[in-house]
């Protein structure tokens, strides 16, 4: 099943665009029509989505919040007075799709991609370096962060493997210093990505935590990989998966009344982990999150659920996935932005250079708050956020941990 949707360019009148302006927002500096040239083309941007396939039950949130924030900041006048044309459609989680979008956005003549996964992220790092095309997602794998590898990659949270840093951290802490750790991870690139540097950080820094991945089976359950874990005497379940897995795993913890703890990373540390696993079942658990939930109320959410709430919704219906896809695509904006004001074409190869001098205050949404890249590390932010399931709620334990916290 394929799914687009093309958000394009509209005319706004003057006055439409002066007062659409009034309500404020931080997406622009001048409002619509400031660019010195007085160029009003629309910029093309394409978006490669998980909407239907084995990631599609967080893809479709981060899809939503992408267009969201398109939707919103056209009404305000687009980018120095021109409208973002988005071309988003879901690529199922395959591969091969991916780089059928992706071919088709360059014949389109997009300026620069926003893609997804970690398999398709990897397989177009040679083609969106040769053809110099600035290409975000919501893969956080460390290698698409170094710019002589990936210079035309750009990772705005921290890497899947700070994530785990941080995990092992807090893990070391709270087991008065020394505990087995289960890692459970998606059987992907994706999955594998912070493994292998999990069990160095454990070397590098003397913790003294025993460490063990098992990559997560297709079934209905998770008993079998538990019973795996409990006889390594794992006592902390790590995981590097999407929510619903995830949720099963606390429900067979909970069924088999296991003594352990999850932590889980990125893209199982939200809400749908609780609704689908069950309050009760998800109490105790630790999500460690670089995006904060609604239940945060950071400032940077203020804008987001004043859009949504005058479309007929909240930012606490959507989730934190919404406003994940709606920063990430917030900061390629920013880039694109400072490509314009410093003049000449907009050209894939001047919005790189833009980002890599960019600095976004995302209003503690994302990581430390700040994100910034620069011409040497393609790495936006460091710092995530620590929660704990309680009352069905993510409750903040603490902000900002880096690995080196």
């Amino acid at each position: 099943m394929k799914f687009s949707i093309r958000i394009a360019a509209v005319a706004t009148s003057a006055a439409a665009a002066l007062a659409l302006s009034a309500c404020g927002g931080a997406a622009t500096d001048d409002g619509p029509g400031a660019g010195a040239s007085g160029d009003t083309t629309p910029i093309k941007i394409g978006i490669i989505a998980d909407r239907t396939g084995a990631t599609g039950d967080v893809g479709t949130p981060y899809n939503d919040g992408m267009l969201g924030y398109i939707d919103w900041l056209n009404g305000k006048g687009g980018i120095k007075g021109r409208q973002i044309d988005a071309d988003s459609n879901d690529y199922a989680y395959k591969v091969p799709t991916a780089e059928e979008l992706y071919k088709k956005y360059v014949n389109d003549e997009a300026v620069a991609i926003q893609g997804w996964g970690t398999g398709d992220s990897e397989a177009l790092r040679t083609k969106v370096s040769a053809d110099k095309l600035p290409f975000m997602s919501a893969s956080y794998a460390e290698a698409l962060t170094d710019p002589k590898e990936s210079p035309y990659n750009f990772v705005v949270a921290p890497t899947y493997s700070d994530q785990m840093r941080v995990a092992l951290n807090w893990i070391a802490k709270d087991a008065g210093g020394q505990a087995e750790v289960a890692v459970f991870h998606n059987d992907s690139p994706f999955g594998q990505a912070p493994v292998a540097d999990g069990q160095a950080w454990i070397s590098e820094k003397g913790l003294k935590l025993g460490y063990k991945a098992y990559p997560m089976p297709k079934t209905p359950n998770q008993v079998g990989l538990l019973t795996q874990a409990k006889s390594q005497g794992a006592k902390y379940i790590v995981i590097q998966n999407v929510s619903s897995p995830a949720a099963q795993v606390a429900k067979d913890i909970k069924a088999q009344g296991l003594d352990m703890k999850i932590v889980c990373l990125n893209w199982c540390a939200d809400e749908l982990f609780i609704k689908t696993a069950g309050a009760d079942n998800a109490e105790g658990h630790i999500l460690v999150q670089p995006f904060a939930p609604p239940s945060a109320k950071k400032p940077g959410h203020a804008a987001i659920d004043e859009y949504l709430k005058s479309k007929g919704s909240s930012l606490a219906d959507k989730g934190l996935h919404y406003a994940q896809g709606w920063y990430t695509m917030d900061i390629m904006a920013k880039g694109i932005e400072k490509a314009i004001d410093a003049g000449g074409e907009l050209t894939g190869e001047a919005i790189k250079k833009a980002l890599e001098s960019v600095s976004v205050d995302t209003g503690g949404v994302v990581g430390s708050g700040t994100v910034a890249f620069t011409a040497d590390s393609h790495r936006g932010s460091t710092g995530t956020g620590i929660y704990q399931v309680k009352g069905g709620e993510m409750v903040e334990l603490a902000a900002n941990q880096t690995p080196e916290s």
